[in-house]
């Protein structure tokens, strides 16, 4: 396990939480767009997450552990202890718009409204991208606070290697 492994997990982490809040962002500023290069009212886009591949690939092993072996299963000082843990992090694989229908309001005089009269607003809906975008904030911190924690722990074992 490298001696960074917790603060590159942290990290990916501030990267991925990072992508979540400048899509809500964007979601919030086209709130009101009607009209987009491909047509239609824009459409609301959401972050699709996933697990980090991991280099050390899919053996069966045990995070911190390794192999499932009656050996070292509870022993981390086998030899298996010193695979890389499966867990790399997490990484946005893509942003995807969401297929919730667009809010229509009965507006027949915009010059964008339909042969019905209704207009085609984005299906955003400002207060739930706001919870979103206060649910990003407090992962992007709780990633913060590992990696100040992780520090902390990593001076602590060179401050003991240098007595």
């Amino acid at each position: 396990m490298g001696f960074y492994t917790a603060t590159e997990i942290s990290a990916s982490g501030l990267q991925a939480e990072r992508l979540a809040m400048d899509v809500i962002a964007n979601n919030i500023a086209n709130v009101n767009t009607t009209r987009t290069p491909t047509g239609g009212a824009f459409k609301r886009q959401l972050v699709v997450f996933a697990q980090a591949p991991s280099a050390a690939g899919s053996s069966g092993a045990i995070p911190g552990i390794g192999a499932m072996n009656s050996d070292h299963l509870f022993n981390p000082f086998g030899p298996e202890a010193a695979a890389k843990p499966m867990v790399d992090g997490v990484q946005a694989v893509a942003i995807v718009s969401d297929p919730s229908p667009d809010r229509l309001v009965f507006d027949p005089g915009n010059p964008e409204a339909d042969a019905r009269g209704y207009v085609h607003y984005p299906n955003i809906s400002v207060v739930k991208e706001m919870v979103d975008m206060m649910a990003a904030s407090r992962a992007y911190e709780a990633d913060v606070a590992a990696m100040q924690q992780t520090s902390v722990m990593n001076n602590a074992a060179i401050g003991l290697l240098r007595s």
